[in-house]
């Protein structure tokens, strides 16, 4: 996911797909807390793209 990508879309949909994002780190971590996980870099990345989508919405916000 790129900033550009992000700043494209609404706020509704950022706030959409943040709790989708969300969801998908919870997983990510109950499936490291068992050893059934397959990709260790997802959760980096998951958890880069909620901090790269919270970053824009402050931004919009304050903008606003």
């Amino acid at each position: 996911m790129k900033a550009s990508d992000v700043r494209s879309k609404t706020a509704d949909e950022l706030k959409d797909q943040l709790v989708d994002l969300k969801k998908e780190q919870f997983n990510l971590r109950f499936q490291r807390a068992t050893q059934q996980l397959e990709k260790p870099a997802r959760v980096k990345e998951v958890r880069r793209d909620i901090a790269r989508i919270k970053t824009i919405l402050g931004q919009q916000n304050a903008a606003k």
